[in-house]
């Protein structure tokens, strides 16, 4: 791997940390309502992606469930708990994604996990519960357990995604068609204030909106895939664990989060198990999805 690919992936991290620490901006500070802002930015992906839902995947419905799981469907629930808990905590938590991905893919797919990658679940799960024990930004009650839903609902989506027979960037195409035509009837029922709170700051939500559809999904994952086309994931896949640590350290920077050392330690434990997790081999598990489980 060269150079020039170390820096691509560092730049998607770059990214995919701070669209975490921009969504909490957008519905926490602007007020916008989670589901309607994960509607948003799914119909726009869809859009830039529409020459991608061409020719018709089979099995559709298997393709637009799963595409619901990794796309509209776990940032629904990551921008809802974003709105009480903090971009660090959304960072650590996130970490839980992998070893319930391997727990999901033992328990559905017959995935046979040896000690090495016992250990590395055991270690992320304890990283995590130690991260959580600490008043940095961690601690948030209902937002906790909707970040670790968004965690959950991802690892199913991530499991399931090598079982059908559909390109990456289609399946972008896809998760963002099933994600808008869910959230959007969901929005309307159980949320209220949309459009007024997009027309109290328009140019923020806009600009917010097309980073996170159009730079962080479109371009960044673009980019990605094309990286692990051309490299060995046993490669490119641990380098995404900087995503993580890169939130927490925007959390710090742009919305106070206050850093403990349990936050960080706790962090690198849980870092230390996701990476044994993905290096060990898998016959079931769609590697570049361990990490980085969301479209």
């Amino acid at each position: 791997m060269n150079l020039r690919t170390v820096l691509i992936l560092m730049l998607c991290n770059l990214v995919w940390a701070l669209n975490v620490v921009v969504s909490k901006l957008v519905v926490d500070d602007l007020g916008v309502p989670p589901l309607f802002y994960a509607c948003a930015r799914s119909l726009l992906v869809m859009l830039a992606l529409a020459w991608l839902l061409r020719p018709l995947p089979r099995e559709v419905g298997k393709v637009l469930l799963i595409g619901l799981a990794i796309g509209g469907g776990s940032f629904a629930l990551l921008f809802m708990g974003l709105e009480t808990a903090s971009p660090s905590a959304a960072g650590v938590i996130s970490l839980s994604g992998a070893p319930m991905t391997v727990l999901f893919a033992m328990l559905f797919l017959g995935e046979r996990v040896r000690w090495r990658r016992g250990l590395g679940i055991m270690l992320a799960f304890l990283g995590v519960l130690v991260a959580m024990g600490t008043p940095s930004g961690i601690g948030e009650g209902a937002g906790e357990l909707l970040l670790f839903a968004a965690a959950v609902v991802g690892a199913l989506g991530s499991v399931f995604f090598k079982r059908i027979e559909i390109d990456a960037r289609a399946m972008q195409a896809w998760s963002g068609l099933a994600s808008a035509l869910v959230l959007a009837p969901l929005s309307f029922a159980f949320e209220d204030g949309q459009f007024a709170a997009v027309a109290a700051q328009p140019l923020a939500f806009a600009g917010a909106l097309a980073f996170a559809s159009l730079v962080v999904s479109v371009g960044a994952h673009t980019a990605y895939y094309r990286v692990l086309q051309a490299n060995d994931a046993n490669l490119v896949v641990p380098l995404t664990l900087m995503t993580p640590l890169l939130t927490i350290a925007f959390g710090a920077w742009i919305t106070d989060d206050p850093i403990g050392w349990r936050l960080l330690g706790g962090s690198a434990l849980a870092i230390i198990g996701v990476a044994i997790i993905v290096l060990r081999p898998s016959r079931n598990i769609f590697k570049p999805l361990l990490v980085k489980a969301r479209f």
